[in-house]
Protein backbone atom coordinates (compact mmCIF):
# COMPACT_ATOMS: atom_id res chain seq x y z
CA UNK A 1 0.00 0.00 0.00
CA UNK A 2 1.14 3.56 -0.77
CA UNK A 3 2.18 6.27 1.66
CA UNK A 4 0.20 8.97 -0.16
CA UNK A 5 -3.17 8.78 -1.95
CA UNK A 6 -3.72 11.54 -4.55
CA UNK A 7 -7.24 12.69 -5.42
CA UNK A 8 -7.81 14.96 -8.43
CA UNK A 9 -10.01 15.74 -11.41
CA UNK A 10 -8.72 14.30 -14.67
CA UNK A 11 -8.40 17.77 -16.20
CA UNK A 12 -5.51 18.29 -13.75
CA UNK A 13 -3.81 14.97 -14.45
CA UNK A 14 -0.60 16.79 -15.40
CA UNK A 15 -0.40 18.50 -12.00
CA UNK A 16 -1.24 15.22 -10.26
CA UNK A 17 1.60 13.46 -12.08
CA UNK A 18 3.91 16.34 -11.14
CA UNK A 19 2.94 16.00 -7.47
CA UNK A 20 3.44 12.24 -7.61
CA UNK A 21 6.88 12.62 -9.20
CA UNK A 22 7.95 15.22 -6.63
CA UNK A 23 6.81 13.00 -3.75
CA UNK A 24 8.49 9.90 -5.19
CA UNK A 25 11.70 11.90 -5.53
CA UNK A 26 11.51 12.39 -1.75
CA UNK A 27 11.13 8.65 -1.22
CA UNK A 28 7.36 8.40 -0.71
CA UNK A 29 5.25 5.76 -2.40
CA UNK A 30 2.26 7.29 -4.18
CA UNK A 31 -1.03 5.96 -5.54
CA UNK A 32 -2.97 7.56 -8.41
CA UNK A 33 -6.10 6.15 -10.01
CA UNK A 34 -4.12 5.34 -13.14
CA UNK A 35 -2.54 2.62 -11.00
CA UNK A 36 -5.87 0.76 -10.84
CA UNK A 37 -5.57 -2.97 -11.53
CA UNK A 38 -7.89 -4.17 -14.29
CA UNK A 39 -9.04 -7.22 -12.29
CA UNK A 40 -10.26 -5.29 -9.23
CA UNK A 41 -13.62 -3.56 -8.69
CA UNK A 42 -13.07 0.14 -9.23
CA UNK A 43 -14.65 1.50 -6.03
CA UNK A 44 -13.20 -1.22 -3.80
CA UNK A 45 -9.67 -0.58 -5.01
CA UNK A 46 -9.95 3.17 -4.49
CA UNK A 47 -11.39 2.78 -0.99
CA UNK A 48 -8.72 0.27 -0.03
CA UNK A 49 -5.91 2.59 -1.12
CA UNK A 50 -7.49 5.64 0.53
CA UNK A 51 -8.01 3.86 3.84
CA UNK A 52 -4.49 2.40 3.96
CA UNK A 53 -2.63 5.58 2.93
CA UNK A 54 -1.11 7.66 5.72
CA UNK A 55 -1.79 10.93 3.87
CA UNK A 56 -4.31 11.94 1.23
CA UNK A 57 -3.37 14.79 -1.09
CA UNK A 58 -6.35 16.49 -2.72
CA UNK A 59 -5.62 18.65 -5.75
CA UNK A 60 -8.39 21.21 -5.96
CA UNK A 61 -9.52 22.85 -9.18
CA UNK A 62 -12.81 24.14 -10.56
CA UNK A 63 -13.54 20.65 -11.93
CA UNK A 64 -12.42 18.90 -8.73
CA UNK A 65 -14.88 21.00 -6.71
CA UNK A 66 -17.69 19.60 -8.89
CA UNK A 67 -16.51 15.98 -8.82
CA UNK A 68 -18.45 13.62 -6.54
CA UNK A 69 -15.42 11.32 -6.41
CA UNK A 70 -13.02 14.05 -5.29
CA UNK A 71 -15.52 15.41 -2.76
CA UNK A 72 -16.10 11.93 -1.32
CA UNK A 73 -12.36 11.15 -1.13
CA UNK A 74 -11.58 14.54 0.43
CA UNK A 75 -14.31 14.10 3.03
CA UNK A 76 -13.02 10.63 4.00
CA UNK A 77 -9.49 12.01 4.31
CA UNK A 78 -10.73 14.90 6.46
CA UNK A 79 -12.63 12.53 8.76
CA UNK A 80 -9.51 10.35 9.08
CA UNK A 81 -7.36 13.44 9.86
CA UNK A 82 -4.95 12.86 7.00
CA UNK A 83 -6.05 15.52 4.52
CA UNK A 84 -3.48 17.68 2.74
CA UNK A 85 -4.72 20.19 0.16
CA UNK A 86 -3.35 22.22 -2.70
CA UNK A 87 -5.12 24.33 -5.30
CA UNK A 88 -4.00 24.74 -8.92
CA UNK A 89 -6.43 27.49 -9.87
CA UNK A 90 -8.32 30.32 -8.18
CA UNK A 91 -11.65 28.45 -7.94
CA UNK A 92 -13.30 28.69 -4.54
CA UNK A 93 -12.94 25.58 -2.39
CA UNK A 94 -16.18 23.78 -1.49
CA UNK A 95 -17.40 23.72 2.10
CA UNK A 96 -16.08 22.62 4.58
CA UNK A 97 -12.70 22.31 2.89
CA UNK A 98 -12.41 26.09 2.65
CA UNK A 99 -11.85 26.02 6.43
CA UNK A 100 -8.71 23.85 6.10
CA UNK A 101 -5.27 25.15 5.13
CA UNK A 102 -4.73 24.85 1.39
CA UNK A 103 -1.48 25.62 -0.45
CA UNK A 104 -1.79 27.95 -3.44
CA UNK A 105 0.03 26.30 -6.36
CA UNK A 106 -1.70 28.06 -9.24
CA UNK A 107 0.60 27.84 -12.25
CA UNK A 108 2.78 25.19 -10.61
CA UNK A 109 4.66 22.99 -13.04
CA UNK A 110 5.93 20.34 -10.62
CA UNK A 111 9.20 21.94 -9.45
CA UNK A 112 10.24 20.68 -6.03
CA UNK A 113 11.77 24.01 -5.00
CA UNK A 114 8.49 25.94 -5.07
CA UNK A 115 7.94 27.48 -1.62
CA UNK A 116 4.30 26.37 -1.32
CA UNK A 117 5.11 22.89 -2.56
CA UNK A 118 7.67 22.59 0.23
CA UNK A 119 4.86 23.29 2.72
CA UNK A 120 2.76 20.54 1.14
CA UNK A 121 5.69 18.12 1.33
CA UNK A 122 6.35 19.11 4.95
CA UNK A 123 2.70 18.46 5.91
CA UNK A 124 2.85 15.05 4.24
CA UNK A 125 6.09 14.34 6.07
CA UNK A 126 4.41 15.04 9.42
CA UNK A 127 1.62 12.57 8.61
CA UNK A 128 3.69 9.83 6.99
CA UNK A 129 6.98 10.06 8.88
CA UNK A 130 9.95 8.41 7.20
CA UNK A 131 9.25 7.69 3.51
CA UNK A 132 8.92 3.99 2.76
CA UNK A 133 10.72 4.19 -0.57
CA UNK A 134 14.15 5.61 0.32
CA UNK A 135 14.29 5.48 4.10
CA UNK A 136 14.41 8.67 6.13
CA UNK A 137 14.78 11.34 3.45
CA UNK A 138 13.87 14.70 5.02
CA UNK A 139 12.24 17.50 3.13
CA UNK A 140 15.12 19.92 2.46
CA UNK A 141 14.94 23.17 4.42
CA UNK A 142 13.95 26.40 2.75
CA UNK A 143 16.98 28.56 1.86
CA UNK A 144 17.47 31.66 4.03
CA UNK A 145 16.90 35.06 2.39
CA UNK A 146 19.81 37.45 2.04
CA UNK A 147 18.52 39.67 4.86
CA UNK A 148 17.25 38.91 8.40
CA UNK A 149 14.08 36.85 8.20
CA UNK A 150 11.31 36.28 10.72
CA UNK A 151 8.08 34.32 11.06
CA UNK A 152 5.40 35.38 13.55
CA UNK A 153 3.54 32.32 14.79
CA UNK A 154 -0.19 32.49 15.60
CA UNK A 155 -0.62 33.89 19.10
CA UNK A 156 -1.87 31.33 21.62
CA UNK A 157 -5.21 32.07 23.24
CA UNK A 158 -4.70 31.28 26.95
CA UNK A 159 -8.09 32.62 28.00
CA UNK A 160 -10.03 29.33 27.69
CA UNK A 161 -12.51 31.35 25.64
CA UNK A 162 -12.70 30.34 21.96
CA UNK A 163 -14.34 33.69 21.20
CA UNK A 164 -10.99 35.35 21.95
CA UNK A 165 -9.31 33.56 19.05
CA UNK A 166 -10.20 36.50 16.82
CA UNK A 167 -8.24 38.86 19.08
CA UNK A 168 -5.20 36.56 19.20
CA UNK A 169 -5.21 36.14 15.40
CA UNK A 170 -5.70 39.86 14.90
CA UNK A 171 -2.81 40.61 17.24
CA UNK A 172 -0.50 38.36 15.24
CA UNK A 173 -1.56 39.93 11.94
CA UNK A 174 -1.00 43.46 13.31
CA UNK A 175 2.54 42.54 14.38
CA UNK A 176 3.26 41.06 10.94
CA UNK A 177 1.93 44.22 9.26
CA UNK A 178 4.09 46.45 11.49
CA UNK A 179 7.22 44.37 10.83
CA UNK A 180 6.73 44.51 7.06
CA UNK A 181 7.31 48.28 7.22
CA UNK A 182 10.97 47.54 7.96
CA UNK A 183 12.50 46.93 4.55
CA UNK A 184 15.59 45.58 6.28
CA UNK A 185 13.56 42.49 7.33
CA UNK A 186 12.13 39.58 5.35
CA UNK A 187 8.77 38.81 7.00
CA UNK A 188 6.72 35.68 6.26
CA UNK A 189 3.09 36.54 5.43
CA UNK A 190 0.49 35.76 8.07
CA UNK A 191 -1.36 33.41 5.70
CA UNK A 192 1.58 31.00 5.79
CA UNK A 193 2.16 31.15 9.54
CA UNK A 194 -1.54 30.66 10.29
CA UNK A 195 -1.13 27.13 8.90
CA UNK A 196 0.68 26.32 12.17
CA UNK A 197 -2.31 27.34 14.30
CA UNK A 198 -3.30 24.60 16.72
CA UNK A 199 -0.25 22.49 15.88
CA UNK A 200 2.62 21.68 18.22
CA UNK A 201 5.66 22.52 16.10
CA UNK A 202 9.09 23.51 17.39
CA UNK A 203 10.59 26.87 16.38
CA UNK A 204 13.37 24.92 14.66
CA UNK A 205 10.86 23.08 12.47
CA UNK A 206 9.00 26.31 11.69
CA UNK A 207 12.27 27.94 10.65
CA UNK A 208 13.16 24.93 8.51
CA UNK A 209 9.82 24.86 6.72
CA UNK A 210 9.52 28.61 6.16
CA UNK A 211 13.19 29.47 5.65
CA UNK A 212 13.64 32.05 8.41
CA UNK A 213 16.36 32.86 10.92
CA UNK A 214 14.07 34.06 13.74
CA UNK A 215 10.66 33.03 15.09
CA UNK A 216 8.35 35.19 17.21
CA UNK A 217 5.91 33.45 19.55
CA UNK A 218 3.11 35.16 21.44
CA UNK A 219 0.19 34.53 23.76
CA UNK A 220 -2.93 36.40 24.86
CA UNK A 221 -4.53 35.96 28.29
CA UNK A 222 -7.75 37.74 29.21
CA UNK A 223 -9.31 38.22 32.64
CA UNK A 224 -12.46 40.30 32.45
CA UNK A 225 -11.63 43.48 30.55
CA UNK A 226 -7.92 43.13 31.32
CA UNK A 227 -5.63 41.50 28.79
CA UNK A 228 -1.97 40.48 28.96
CA UNK A 229 0.03 39.90 25.79
CA UNK A 230 3.38 38.12 26.04
CA UNK A 231 5.87 37.81 23.18
CA UNK A 232 9.30 36.25 22.79
CA UNK A 233 11.81 36.22 19.94
CA UNK A 234 13.64 32.92 19.44
CA UNK A 235 16.76 31.94 17.52
CA UNK A 236 15.77 28.44 16.31
CA UNK A 237 19.35 27.33 15.65
CA UNK A 238 19.92 26.78 19.37
CA UNK A 239 16.47 27.54 20.81
CA UNK A 240 17.78 30.57 22.69
CA UNK A 241 15.51 33.45 23.62
CA UNK A 242 16.77 36.67 22.03
CA UNK A 243 14.18 38.99 23.55
CA UNK A 244 10.93 38.83 25.52
CA UNK A 245 8.35 41.33 26.71
CA UNK A 246 4.80 41.50 27.99
CA UNK A 247 2.14 44.15 27.60
CA UNK A 248 -0.89 44.85 29.78
CA UNK A 249 -3.99 46.73 28.74
CA UNK A 250 -7.77 46.78 28.63
CA UNK A 251 -10.21 45.87 25.92
CA UNK A 252 -11.94 49.28 25.98
CA UNK A 253 -10.53 49.84 22.49
CA UNK A 254 -9.38 46.53 21.01
CA UNK A 255 -7.92 48.04 17.85
CA UNK A 256 -5.99 50.74 19.71
CA UNK A 257 -4.48 48.09 21.97
CA UNK A 258 -3.49 45.96 18.98
CA UNK A 259 -1.90 48.97 17.27
CA UNK A 260 0.03 49.92 20.41
CA UNK A 261 1.41 46.43 21.01
CA UNK A 262 2.22 45.82 17.34
CA UNK A 263 4.14 49.10 17.06
CA UNK A 264 6.06 48.45 20.29
CA UNK A 265 6.91 44.86 19.33
CA UNK A 266 8.00 45.73 15.79
CA UNK A 267 9.97 48.78 16.89
CA UNK A 268 11.89 46.73 19.45
CA UNK A 269 12.40 43.61 17.37
CA UNK A 270 14.07 45.32 14.40
CA UNK A 271 17.03 46.77 16.35
CA UNK A 272 17.23 43.57 18.43
CA UNK A 273 17.56 41.48 15.28
CA UNK A 274 20.04 43.96 13.82
CA UNK A 275 22.22 43.64 16.93
CA UNK A 276 21.98 39.84 16.79
CA UNK A 277 22.93 39.90 13.11
CA UNK A 278 25.97 42.09 13.84
CA UNK A 279 27.09 39.59 16.51
CA UNK A 280 26.58 36.73 14.06
CA UNK A 281 28.51 38.41 11.26
CA UNK A 282 31.36 39.43 13.58
CA UNK A 283 32.07 35.74 14.21
CA UNK A 284 32.48 34.99 10.51
CA UNK A 285 35.77 35.14 8.60
CA UNK A 286 36.22 38.38 6.70
CA UNK A 287 36.83 36.87 3.26
CA UNK A 288 34.07 36.38 0.67
CA UNK A 289 31.51 38.52 2.47
CA UNK A 290 28.59 39.98 0.58
CA UNK A 291 27.43 43.57 0.61
CA UNK A 292 24.89 43.10 3.40
CA UNK A 293 27.46 41.61 5.79
CA UNK A 294 29.90 44.43 5.07
CA UNK A 295 27.24 47.02 5.97
CA UNK A 296 26.54 45.16 9.22
CA UNK A 297 30.24 45.19 10.11
CA UNK A 298 30.46 48.90 9.42
CA UNK A 299 27.48 49.86 11.62
CA UNK A 300 29.12 49.63 15.07
CA UNK A 301 32.26 51.36 13.79
CA UNK A 302 30.18 54.25 12.45
CA UNK A 303 28.67 54.83 15.91
CA UNK A 304 31.94 55.13 17.87
CA UNK A 305 32.59 58.86 17.22
CA UNK A 306 36.24 58.11 16.55
CA UNK A 307 37.82 59.26 13.30
CA UNK A 308 39.93 56.11 12.81
CA UNK A 309 36.94 53.81 13.20
CA UNK A 310 34.81 55.97 10.91
CA UNK A 311 37.51 55.59 8.27
CA UNK A 312 37.53 51.83 8.86
CA UNK A 313 33.74 51.79 8.45
CA UNK A 314 34.10 53.68 5.18
CA UNK A 315 36.52 51.07 3.84
CA UNK A 316 33.93 48.34 4.50
CA UNK A 317 31.15 50.44 2.98
CA UNK A 318 33.22 51.18 -0.11
CA UNK A 319 33.61 47.40 -0.59
CA UNK A 320 29.86 46.95 -0.13
CA UNK A 321 29.10 49.63 -2.74
CA UNK A 322 31.62 48.07 -5.14
CA UNK A 323 29.68 44.80 -4.86
CA UNK A 324 26.30 46.50 -5.24
CA UNK A 325 26.33 50.09 -6.51
CA UNK A 326 22.60 50.47 -5.86
CA UNK A 327 22.54 49.23 -2.26
CA UNK A 328 20.80 52.16 -0.55
CA UNK A 329 21.76 51.21 3.02
CA UNK A 330 25.47 51.13 2.09
CA UNK A 331 25.25 54.46 0.26
CA UNK A 332 23.40 56.16 3.13
CA UNK A 333 25.78 54.76 5.77
CA UNK A 334 28.77 55.99 3.78
CA UNK A 335 27.15 59.43 3.51
CA UNK A 336 26.87 59.55 7.32
CA UNK A 337 30.54 58.59 7.78
CA UNK A 338 31.76 61.27 5.37
CA UNK A 339 29.51 63.87 7.03
CA UNK A 340 30.82 63.05 10.50
CA UNK A 341 34.45 63.19 9.38
CA UNK A 342 33.80 66.56 7.71
CA UNK A 343 31.75 68.12 10.50
CA UNK A 344 33.39 66.86 13.69
CA UNK A 345 36.99 65.94 12.95
CA UNK A 346 39.71 68.24 11.66
CA UNK A 347 40.53 67.18 8.14
CA UNK A 348 42.44 68.68 5.22
CA UNK A 349 39.92 67.13 2.83
CA UNK A 350 36.84 68.54 4.55
CA UNK A 351 35.33 70.06 1.39
CA UNK A 352 35.78 66.82 -0.51
CA UNK A 353 34.06 64.88 2.24
CA UNK A 354 31.16 67.35 2.28
CA UNK A 355 30.71 66.81 -1.45
CA UNK A 356 31.01 63.02 -1.07
CA UNK A 357 28.43 62.96 1.69
CA UNK A 358 25.85 64.90 -0.31
CA UNK A 359 26.49 62.88 -3.47
CA UNK A 360 26.13 59.56 -1.65
CA UNK A 361 22.97 60.80 0.11
CA UNK A 362 21.47 61.71 -3.26
CA UNK A 363 22.33 58.29 -4.70
CA UNK A 364 20.81 56.54 -1.67
CA UNK A 365 17.62 58.59 -1.96
CA UNK A 366 17.32 57.70 -5.63
CA UNK A 367 18.04 54.01 -4.94
CA UNK A 368 15.33 53.59 -2.31
CA UNK A 369 13.08 56.53 -1.40
CA UNK A 370 10.68 54.28 0.55
CA UNK A 371 12.95 52.76 3.23
CA UNK A 372 12.51 54.57 6.55
CA UNK A 373 15.91 53.45 7.87
CA UNK A 374 17.70 54.66 4.75
CA UNK A 375 15.82 57.98 4.83
CA UNK A 376 16.81 58.43 8.49
CA UNK A 377 20.50 57.99 7.67
CA UNK A 378 20.21 60.40 4.74
CA UNK A 379 18.60 63.03 6.97
CA UNK A 380 21.35 62.57 9.58
CA UNK A 381 24.07 62.97 6.97
CA UNK A 382 22.54 66.07 5.42
CA UNK A 383 21.92 67.66 8.82
CA UNK A 384 25.65 67.37 9.56
CA UNK A 385 26.75 69.15 6.38
CA UNK A 386 23.95 71.60 5.57
CA UNK A 387 22.82 74.65 7.46
CA UNK A 388 19.35 74.58 5.91
CA UNK A 389 17.41 71.79 7.63
CA UNK A 390 14.14 72.04 5.69
CA UNK A 391 15.26 69.28 3.31
CA UNK A 392 16.38 66.82 6.05
CA UNK A 393 13.18 67.49 8.03
CA UNK A 394 11.02 66.76 4.97
CA UNK A 395 12.97 63.52 4.48
CA UNK A 396 12.58 62.41 8.10
CA UNK A 397 8.87 63.26 8.10
CA UNK A 398 8.49 60.91 5.14
CA UNK A 399 10.40 58.22 7.04
CA UNK A 400 8.03 58.52 10.01
CA UNK A 401 5.01 58.31 7.71
CA UNK A 402 6.42 55.17 6.09
CA UNK A 403 7.32 53.47 9.36
CA UNK A 404 6.17 54.93 12.70
CA UNK A 405 7.83 51.95 14.40
CA UNK A 406 11.36 53.03 13.46
CA UNK A 407 13.34 54.07 16.52
CA UNK A 408 16.07 55.54 14.30
CA UNK A 409 13.55 57.75 12.48
CA UNK A 410 12.14 59.14 15.75
CA UNK A 411 15.70 59.74 17.03
CA UNK A 412 16.71 61.57 13.87
CA UNK A 413 13.55 63.66 13.99
CA UNK A 414 14.24 64.50 17.63
CA UNK A 415 17.76 65.71 16.88
CA UNK A 416 16.58 67.87 13.99
CA UNK A 417 13.82 69.43 16.09
CA UNK A 418 16.35 70.22 18.81
CA UNK A 419 18.63 71.89 16.28
CA UNK A 420 15.87 74.20 15.00
CA UNK A 421 14.76 75.16 18.51
CA UNK A 422 11.63 73.02 19.02
CA UNK A 423 12.54 71.30 22.33
CA UNK A 424 9.01 70.14 23.25
CA UNK A 425 8.52 68.27 19.97
CA UNK A 426 12.10 67.02 20.13
CA UNK A 427 11.51 65.55 23.60
CA UNK A 428 8.36 63.81 22.40
CA UNK A 429 10.17 62.23 19.45
CA UNK A 430 13.26 61.23 21.42
CA UNK A 431 11.18 59.60 24.14
CA UNK A 432 9.28 57.66 21.47
CA UNK A 433 12.61 56.47 20.08
CA UNK A 434 13.73 55.34 23.54
CA UNK A 435 10.45 53.55 24.19
CA UNK A 436 10.72 51.64 20.90
CA UNK A 437 14.37 50.70 21.45
CA UNK A 438 15.12 50.79 25.20
CA UNK A 439 18.62 49.27 24.81
CA UNK A 440 19.64 51.18 21.73
CA UNK A 441 23.27 51.47 20.64
CA UNK A 442 22.53 55.18 20.16
CA UNK A 443 21.31 55.62 23.73
CA UNK A 444 24.11 58.13 24.25
CA UNK A 445 22.65 60.29 21.48
CA UNK A 446 19.10 60.01 22.78
CA UNK A 447 20.22 61.16 26.24
CA UNK A 448 22.45 63.93 24.86
CA UNK A 449 19.73 65.52 22.75
CA UNK A 450 17.26 65.27 25.63
CA UNK A 451 19.87 67.22 27.60
CA UNK A 452 20.07 69.75 24.77
CA UNK A 453 16.28 70.15 24.91
CA UNK A 454 16.41 70.86 28.66
CA UNK A 455 19.19 73.35 27.97
CA UNK A 456 17.06 75.14 25.37
CA UNK A 457 14.16 75.24 27.83
CA UNK A 458 16.42 76.90 30.41
CA UNK A 459 16.24 73.82 32.68
CA UNK A 460 20.01 73.66 33.07
CA UNK A 461 20.10 71.62 36.28
CA UNK A 462 17.83 69.00 34.66
CA UNK A 463 20.08 68.85 31.60
CA UNK A 464 23.28 68.04 33.52
CA UNK A 465 22.51 64.43 34.59
CA UNK A 466 21.29 63.54 31.09
CA UNK A 467 24.45 64.92 29.51
CA UNK A 468 26.66 63.15 32.04
CA UNK A 469 24.95 59.82 31.31
CA UNK A 470 25.51 60.40 27.61
CA UNK A 471 29.22 61.13 28.09
CA UNK A 472 29.59 58.05 30.30
CA UNK A 473 28.23 55.93 27.43
CA UNK A 474 30.13 57.75 24.66
CA UNK A 475 32.94 60.00 25.99
CA UNK A 476 33.85 61.59 22.61
CA UNK A 477 30.28 62.74 21.77
CA UNK A 478 30.94 66.46 21.12
CA UNK A 479 27.48 67.98 21.54
CA UNK A 480 27.08 66.40 25.00
CA UNK A 481 30.47 67.73 26.16
CA UNK A 482 29.84 71.24 24.81
CA UNK A 483 26.37 71.64 26.30
CA UNK A 484 27.47 70.14 29.63
CA UNK A 485 30.25 72.76 29.91
CA UNK A 486 27.77 75.53 29.04
CA UNK A 487 25.29 74.31 31.66
CA UNK A 488 27.97 74.09 34.35
CA UNK A 489 29.27 77.53 33.40
CA UNK A 490 25.84 79.14 33.73
CA UNK A 491 25.25 77.27 37.02
CA UNK A 492 28.61 78.44 38.42
CA UNK A 493 29.79 74.88 39.12
CA UNK A 494 33.54 75.54 39.18
CA UNK A 495 34.58 72.14 40.57
CA UNK A 496 32.37 70.28 38.11
CA UNK A 497 33.80 72.29 35.19
CA UNK A 498 37.36 71.44 36.19
CA UNK A 499 36.41 67.75 36.50
CA UNK A 500 34.75 67.82 33.09
CA UNK A 501 37.86 69.10 31.29
CA UNK A 502 40.50 67.36 33.42
CA UNK A 503 40.90 64.27 31.26
CA UNK A 504 40.46 65.78 27.80
CA UNK A 505 43.61 65.57 25.72
CA UNK A 506 42.60 68.23 23.20
CA UNK A 507 41.65 71.83 23.87
CA UNK A 508 38.02 71.47 25.07
CA UNK A 509 37.07 75.09 24.48
CA UNK A 510 37.53 75.33 20.71
CA UNK A 511 35.73 72.00 20.28
CA UNK A 512 32.88 73.17 22.49
CA UNK A 513 32.53 76.53 20.72
CA UNK A 514 32.41 74.73 17.36
CA UNK A 515 29.20 73.05 18.49
CA UNK A 516 27.38 76.39 18.29
CA UNK A 517 26.90 75.65 14.59
CA UNK A 518 24.65 72.74 15.57
CA UNK A 519 21.94 75.24 16.51
CA UNK A 520 20.01 77.20 13.93
CA UNK A 521 18.68 79.93 16.23
CA UNK A 522 20.83 82.77 17.53
CA UNK A 523 19.31 82.40 21.02
CA UNK A 524 20.68 78.85 21.50
CA UNK A 525 24.04 79.76 19.96
CA UNK A 526 24.43 82.71 22.33
CA UNK A 527 23.34 80.67 25.35
CA UNK A 528 25.93 78.01 24.49
CA UNK A 529 28.81 80.39 23.82
CA UNK A 530 28.12 82.48 26.92
CA UNK A 531 28.03 79.38 29.10
CA UNK A 532 31.30 78.08 27.61
CA UNK A 533 32.95 81.48 28.23
CA UNK A 534 31.84 81.36 31.86
CA UNK A 535 33.14 77.81 32.23
CA UNK A 536 36.48 78.69 30.64
CA UNK A 537 36.91 81.47 33.18
CA UNK A 538 36.61 78.95 36.03
CA UNK A 539 39.66 76.89 35.03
Amino acid sequence: MADVFISYAHTTAKQAQGAASALRALGYSVWLDDDLASDRPYTHAIEEQLVSAKAALVIWSADAAKSEWVLSEANRAREDRKLVQLAVDKARLPMPFDQVQCADLAGWSGEGEHANWRKVAASIGELVGAPSGLGAVPVPPMPLPSKPSIAVLPFANLSNDPDQDYFADGMMEEVVAALTRFKSLFVIASGSTLSFKGRVVSPKEVARQLGVRYVLEGSVRRAGDHVRIAVKLIDPTDGSQVWAERFDGTLDDVFALQDKVALSVAGTIEPTIRAAEIRRVSKRPTENMNSYDLVLRAAPLRNTWKAAENLEALELLDQAIALDAGYAAALASAAVCHSMLAAFFSSKDRQWRLEQSQALAARALQADPDDAEVLSLIALALANVRRDLEGPIAIIDRALALNPGSSLAWYTSGTLRAKIGEPELSIEHLETSMRLDPLSVIRFGQLAWLGVDRFEQGRLADAVPLLRQSIELMPPFPIARAVLLACLGHLGETVAVREAVAHQADDPWDAARAMASSFRRVEEQTLLLDGIALAAGMV
